[in-house]
């Protein structure tokens, strides 16, 4: 049987298609060498419980080392010191249990167990550091400790002085024995750990753990990363694509988000095959395939998006400044103390691009676009004139969609509904209002995403795919004609980088004196369908 894509628990290299981890396993490595304490945290399904399950294995060989997870701890562990440290006795000990501990005398593990059970003869965190000292000390090699899942512990007093006890014997190293080191693993970086508990406007930072270095390490997924997993699946499926390509466009929506990269394959590897369109595998493993598969993924419900959702709905700053990058264009700087920023880049829904902030991928991007949309729809009178308009199927011609004829009656309907609007209303809220009206049309069928490098308050190109057809289409406010010339030739050059011979361009006009229709613009060999409203 051979292996298959993972998007669910730990990835095994002998079960699924894997990006070959090694280097980024040695450069964590180096940090344990180097007797480092720190904490990898990543957004959720980043590949972090499975980079720590390898790095485990690959401490082994030197190291003794225990790999424990605070996942699904239930809250009385933590409302005493006691309880709290059996709990952690427990963890240690079902570490002996399951497998042994390299380098670990047989008096160590019988110790914890009798610890877990309530046997000790010093309770409370004053024992467990005692018995730290005596199992380094005891070991024939050093001892690493990792623990998974910290954000579990999230705002627990008890967790905050457990942190702090292990700080007290990192900084006595020299003088009593203690981890080589130790690796904590979660969402939030542990200076942030008490905001998720907190007011948004205490924003309180409690973190004993200043000791942590750095952790650098990229464990997003790269173009190559991707290709290397790709190569090795096309030896077992020969489907024939060329996987570097196929890369390149996974990479172009996901960013190297490791979910998101794996999801996609796994659709084009399961679901794709069979529907209408991709008769076998071969098929599948193609740029329409990939946009079918895209389409899939952003319409499914998973634990991802659903976290997203959740996040966005607690933390109503970072939902405010999520909506302003998207609709309002506008050009964040960042700033490492802007709280609202930090978060976007710690939960991953936000990277950092030449000092600005972008939403992460293109995936991110769209979905959170059709979260803001779907509030709106009910009360939209745009949203009810496109599902009006679509039907009759007036925007389809030939099985494509008919991208002059949307922007003809997104023309009608906006001045009817809109004529009165002043400027500001308008300037603020035009773009959104186009998406309002394409969704209907292009929902169930096509995608769309924003394209990064144009997005700013004067412009933005939205690429639509459509049963394989891609289409760009410029969004624009009117601010002369100068500024208009150039944004066509813009328009111009980027058809070239999609090969594309027909482009569209809306205008938003606020000269009196404007006319509202929709002409076509033959420029050399370039054909440009320009509306304004």
């Amino acid at each position: 049987m051979r292996k298959r894509f993972n998007t669910t628990g730990l990835c095994y290299p002998k079960e699924h298609y894997m990006v070959n981890l090694e280097e980024r396993l040695e450069e964590i490595k180096t940090l344990v060498d180097g007797g480092e304490y720190f904490v990898i945290n990543r957004a959720r399904q980043y590949g972090k419980t499975t980079t720590i399950n390898l790095l485990a294995e690959k401490l082994t060989r030197q190291y003794a080392v225990f790999s424990i997870s605070f996942e699904g701890m239930e809250e009385e562990v933590y409302t005493s010191a006691d309880r709290f440290c059996m709990n952690f006795y427990s963890l240690l000990s079902d570490e002996f249990s399951y497998h042994t501990v390299e380098g670990m005398p047989c008096s160590i593990s019988e110790e914890c167990e009798r610890r877990s059970t309530g046997g000790t003869a010093r309770p409370g965190m004053g024992g467990i550091s005692e018995f730290i000292s005596q199992m380094c000390r005891e070991a024939d090699r050093p001892v690493v400790l990792i623990i998974d899942e910290v954000d579990q512990a999230s705002g627990y007093d008890i967790f905050i002085t457990f942190l702090g006890m292990l700080r007290k014997k990192f900084l006595a190293r020299k003088k009593q024995p203690t981890f080589q080191s130790v690796i904590l693993a979660g969402v939030y970086d542990i200076k942030n750990m008490k905001l998720k508990l907190r007011q948004e406007t205490e924003h309180q930072y409690n973190s004993p753990w200043n000791i942590a270095a750095d952790f650098m390490v990229e464990m997003s997924f790269s173009v190559p990363d991707i290709a290397g997993m790709l190569e090795e699946y096309e030896k077992d499926v020969r489907t024939g694509m060329d996987f570097l390509v196929m890369a390149e466009l996974i990479y172009d929506y996901t960013s190297g988000y490791p979910f998101l990269v794996s999801r996609l394959c796994k659709i084009l590897d399961e679901y794709i095959p069979g529907r209408e369109g991709f008769p076998d595998l071969p098929s599948a493993w193609s740029r329409d395939g990939i946009a079918e598969a895209v389409k899939i993924l952003l319409a499914e419900p998973n634990t991802l998006f659903d976290d997203m959702v959740k996040k966005l709905n607690d933390f109503s700053v970072l939902r405010q400044a999520l909506y302003s990058i998207l609709f309002l264009g506008e050009q964040v700087p960042y700033n490492v103390d802007h709280y609202a920023i930090n978060l976007g880049v710690m939960f991953g829904f936000v990277k950092l691009s030449e000092g600005f902030v972008q939403i992460a991928n293109r995936i991110f991007e769209t979905r959170i676009y059709n979260l803001f949309l779907s509030e709106e729809i009910l009360n939209s009178a745009l949203y009810r004139a496109a599902s009006a308009d679509k039907d009759g199927n007036r925007f389809i011609r030939n099985g494509m969609l008919d991208m002059e004829q949307v922007l003809e009656r997104f023309v009608i309907s906006f001045s009817d509904i809109y004529s009165d609007a002043d400027e500001s209303f308008i300037e603020e809220n035009g773009r959104r209002f186009f998406l309002l009206y394409l969704k209907p049309i292009i929902n169930g069928v096509g995608n769309f995403y924003i394209e990064a490098r144009t997005r700013n308050r004067r412009r933005t190109d939205v690429i639509i795919d459509y049963h394989g057809q891609q289409i760009v289409c410029e969004l624009k406010i009117w601010h002369g004609k100068e500024y208009h010339t150039r944004g066509e030739k813009q328009l111009i050059d980027y058809l070239d980088s999609y090969h594309l011979k027909t482009g569209y361009m809306l205008s938003f006009n606020f000269n009196k004196k404007k006319k509202i229709g929709v002409q076509r613009i033959q420029l050399g060999e370039k054909l440009l369908i320009e509306a304004v409203v």
